[in-house]
This record gives structure tokens, sequence and C-alpha cells, in this order.
């Protein structure tokens, strides 16, 4: 650890905290549908899509209704994309002539990519044309982030709202969320990316002559290795640029290669890394301010950038200090069971971003439901490794996903109000509306769904030598920490992985497709009932006895609700896992 390497850190977190307020207080004037400067190049175009469309913008719903348009906008693209996979040989923008992709990984990919997830079972350059990759994928990060951001919106004016049975407009939320959130970013920080060295282009994948020829060993269809040397090397093209920008500010995580944001065409600065890092909180952070603004009380928007910023700082202090400090069994010069690896754990790392950059970046993508990664995770130590893990556990709150991040944090403030309500002996209050029953039911139904899908998919899967364990690279308790981390990664909507795992069979493509449309839909659906249910609730006025929700002590409160319902259900798992791997590596046993 070096002071250049919190001074980075530091940096960071300020950038963040200066845009959340004006990005927050943008996006409640745009959901409000106050004036802002863009009217005039978008108001028109949203008037022309509502009229093609016929939607109604006047038009309010019910937190069914929502749920239901919400449902049918997911399902339908999905099987669009299934089919462009499916049939994409015979498409154009497809210069290298990539045939058809298999039915499970098809399915694995649509289902993921529609929920934000983005999880790649697959290599991108010899899988995915350059027309599945704009018109299938990129279609759906955008798309899914807006379904994000729109479902937060809902649950705001769910809080908000007071004796009415509607949470807004599904259809102009999306639309808005579109014109004016995500397609101006991204066309300004796509022409940034392209300044940095980013790619943006159709052209066939290029064939060049490499400095040194390699010598790599060649397995043949009788099962014989034999050597090769190998002269050329392909570099793979594409447009790249466009989809870098939504896949980071969208919290997709999707690369256009396979090494994701390590590759010098995705990320080839550390400017462009920075800029990476600050997109993937800016509109999680920005929404905090935006509950704040619309619900009336801008100290409780304040109050949860608070909890999730603490949160933010345990996860990345651990992780810094973990890789820093490296394996101690390679010893610095004193040889002594307390020295330090020299340089730090460099396994996994690009030489140009270094330790703090790569744990940085790997406690952001996983704090919020993002996915990219600029190092790989499976060649981090123990518990550097367990970071990303359990930020996703504790259901990716820490700003979280675009929209999801905050709408999730909603339901451990619920839970948070409720226990201090059991405290005091009355009934539990958030923001003059009193939570009831119904309200704490739905919210542990959406925190339930997490742990009993990831411990259930993971538990059949370590037991199984048949289509369960082959996948293990490194057998032992980190084979199962690749096994916990997918199925936690897929439900979590994250999609980053340990990069050893093999997640391209029949069984993981199937059953991890399930579990990103279980972690989706199944959690939001209790979430938008709670809305419903909040709106329809009269104003209750504060009194003694109503707990502050807008003060450090609720901050408190609310990031000890997250650890303890986190730490009781994924303990085990843990303890089994990352922090048994860690107590073995310093007793002279890796796996």
């Amino acid at each position: 650890m070096t002071a250049n390497g919190w001074l980075q850190i530091f940096v960071f977190f300020a950038a963040v905290f200066l845009v959340t307020k004006p990005l927050g207080v943008f996006m409640s004037r745009v959901y409000d549908r106050k004036k802002t400067f863009m009217d005039p190049v978008w108001r028109p175009i949203e008037r022309l899509i509502y009229k093609l469309t016929g939607v109604d913008e006047q038009h309010e719903m019910r937190w069914t209704e929502y749920a239901f348009a919400m449902l049918c906008f997911s399902l339908v693209p999905m099987i669009v994309l299934y089919a462009i996979e499916r049939v994409q040989q015979w498409l154009p923008w497809n210069p290298q002539k990539l045939g058809a992709v298999a039915t499970d990984l098809a399915f694995n990919t649509a289902a993921s990519f529609t929920t934000n997830t983005n999880w790649q079972a697959y290599t991108p350059e010899v899988t995915m044309s350059y027309f599945t990759q704009m018109a299938g994928l990129a279609y759906h990060n955008f798309t899914s982030a807006a379904v994000g951001i729109a479902l937060a919106i809902a649950v705001i004016r769910g809080i908000a709202r007071r004796e009415q049975d509607t949470i807004g407009n599904f259809w102009v939320d999306m639309t808005r969320t579109m014109l004016w959130v995500l397609l101006p970013a991204c066309l300004v920080i796509s022409m940034v990316f392209v300044s940095q060295g980013v790619i943006q282009n159709l052209k066939p994948y290029v064939t060049t002559e490499m400095v040194d020829a390699q010598t790599v060993p060649v397995t043949g269809a009788d099962g014989k290795t034999t050597t090769q040397v190998v002269k050329e090397q392909v570099i793979p093209q594409g447009p790249v640029a466009s989809q870098e920008a939504i896949k980071i500010f969208g919290t997709n995580g999707g690369g256009f290669f396979y090494a994701n944001s390590a590759h010098p065409y995705e990320n080839p600065t550390p400017l462009t890394n920075f800029l990476q890092l600050v997109m993937i909180f800016a509109i999680p952070a920005g929404l905090t301010y935006t509950l704040g603004r619309m619900t009336g009380s801008q100290k409780h928007g304040w109050a949860v950038w608070g909890a999730m910023a603490v949160l933010f700082a345990a996860g990345v202090v651990c992780a810094y200090s973990a890789e820093a400090r490296g394996n101690p069994l390679l010893l610095g010069v004193d040889q002594t069971a307390s020295a330090q690896q020299p340089g730090g754990n460099m396994e996994g790392k690009e030489v140009r971003f270094g330790i703090t950059n790569s744990a940085l970046y790997a406690t952001v993508t996983t704090d919020a439901s993002c996915g990219a990664v600029n190092a790989m995770h499976d060649s981090f130590t123990p518990l550097g490794g367990m970071v990303p893990l359990v930020n996703i556990m504790l259901g990716e709150v820490v700003f979280g996903g675009v929209g999801s991040g905050l709408y999730g944090m909603i339901v451990f403030v619920i839970l948070a109000v409720f226990i201090a309500g059991l405290m005091v002996g009355r009934t539990p209050e958030y923001l003059g509306k009193k939570i009831e029953a119904y309200d704490v039911k739905m919210a542990m139904l959406s925190v339930l769904i997490f742990p009993l899908v990831i411990l259930t998919f993971t538990a059949i899967s370590v037991v199984s030598a048949k289509f369960g364990t082959p996948s293990i690279s490194n057998p032992g308790p980190h084979g199962l920490s690749q096994v916990l981390y997918a199925y936690t990664s897929g439900t979590g909507n994250n999609g980053s992985a340990f990069a050893g795992f093999n997640g391209n069979t029949l069984w993981y493509n199937t059953t991890i497709g399930f579990t990103t449309l279980f972690g989706r839909f199944f959690a939001v659906i209790p979430i938008l009932a709670i809305a419903g249910s909040l709106a329809r609730k009269k104003f209750v006025p504060e009194s003694a006895g109503t707990f502050p929700v807008t003060t450090p002590l609720f901050s408190s409160l609310l990031v000890f609700v997250v650890l303890i319902v986190s730490a009781l259900t994924f303990f085990p798992a843990l303890s089994l896992g990352a922090i048994l791997e860690h107590l073995l590596m310093h007793a002279g046993k890796v796996f």
C-alpha cells in the first residue's frame, strides 16, 4: 500500500461525490417532467415516439400494470436476441463468417443481457458477429439499464405520493431515460473513448506478423500433443467505443472482447480507466439525490448515500490491503511470515493499472451490478477475491446498478425502519408512511429469493461430478468460491466471474441463465408491490416517537442491517471457501 494508491482512491471517490448532486437534480427534473436544457432536442422526438407507438403519456399505471408492461418489454426483445444469435451466420456485418451460437449459450446470453447481467460464457471475438454485438447486445445494454432506472423512479414515486393508486407510466419512464439520460451521455463518452484509442470500425480482423515467433502446444484429433510455431497473430476489430460507453454507464459490464476492460482496445489509458470507474457509480450515486429531491427529504437521500459510502470504503480498504500485501508464501528479503510479497500480488493484473486500480475496479464493479473487469478476480488473494464476492452477496446495494442499487437499498431501508420500530415498541414510519406487515413481507420475499437461488444451485453443482465440478479449475475451497461466485454473479445480475471457471457447459449455461431471470424479475416484483402499497398510504406527521431517517444513526443502522442479513445467510459458504483458503494459505498450502 502506498500514499499514491490511497490518493487515487480518494480522488475517484471525490469525483463520485461531485457528480452526485448535478446528475441527481437533472434526473429529478426529467422524471418530474420539468423543463431541462435538452427539451428542445428530445421533446419533439418523444412526442413522435408516443404517436407512433400509441402511448398515452398522461396515463398513469398501478404497480401491477407497471410490472406487466416491464415483463412484456423484457420478454419480447429477449426472444429476438436469441433468434439473432441463432441465425447470425446469415445476417450482415459478419466479416469473420461466424456461425450460429449454440442453443444453450444463446439462451444464457439472451437472458443475461436482458437482465443487465451480461454474463459471458463465451469468447466474443470468435462467437458474436458485429451485427449481433450492435443490434442485439448493445441494444439490450441500453434497454436493460433503462428498465432498472425506470423501476427505481417508480419506487421513489411510491414513497413520495400520498393516497394514490398509481406510480407512473412505464413507457414514459423508459422513453425519457433513453432520450434524456443514456443516449446523450453515451454519445459524448464514446467520442472521448475514441480519442483515447478505443476502436470503432466494421473492418475484418487484422492478421499481423509477430515480432517474436512462439512455440505453442497443439492437441490433435488422436489426443496426441505436438508443438507448433506461430508467426502470425489475428487482431480483432469492431465497433467497440459505442458499446463500451453504455456497457459502463449503464452498469452492464459485457465486454466486446473476452479480456473486457483489461483489453487495450476497450480500456487503453489511465484516463479511460478513471472515467470508467466514475461512470459506473455516476447514475447510482445520482439516484440517491433524486430520491431525496422527489420525496422532499434531501437529508434522507444523503443518509442513504452515506451508508453506501461506508460499505464501499470498507470493501476497497480490504481489497487493496489484501492485494498490496500479496501471498505470504512469496516473502520479502527478511523471509519472515510477516513480510509482504515484493510488489504485492500482480498475478492476473495489467501492469498499466497496477494493484491500486485493479483492486478499486474490482470493488466498484461488484458494488454496482456492472461486471466489467480490468483484472482477473480468480487471481486475487483469497481475501482480495472475497471482497467482490461479498459485494454481490450484499445485494449490490453499495450504490449498485443503475436503478437496481437504489430499489434494492430501499428494501433494506424498510427492514431498518421496521427494526427501529420494534426497538421503541411502535408502528414504524418511513417518510410519513406507516410500514405495515404487508410491506415487511414483500421486503423479506425480495431478500430471501437471492440466497435461495444462489445456495441451491451452488450446492447441486459442487456435489455433482458429472456436470458441476468438471468446470472447476482449482479444486478445494477455491473451487467452491468459483462455483459460488458464478451463481452469485448471475443471480445478482453482476456478470463478472472468477476467470478460471468454465461456465460454457449445458448445465451452467442453462442454470445461470435462469438465475439471472430469477434475480431480476422475482426480486423486483415484490419491490413494486411495496411501491404501490406506499403510494396508497396516508401521510402521518412526525412525532416524538418517529425514528428519523436523515441522521448518521440511521445510516449506521442501515449499514448493520445490510451486513447482518448477508452475513447470517452467506457466512457458512464463505467460511468453507475464501476464508478457509486464506487460513490454509498462511499454513503453507495454496490452490
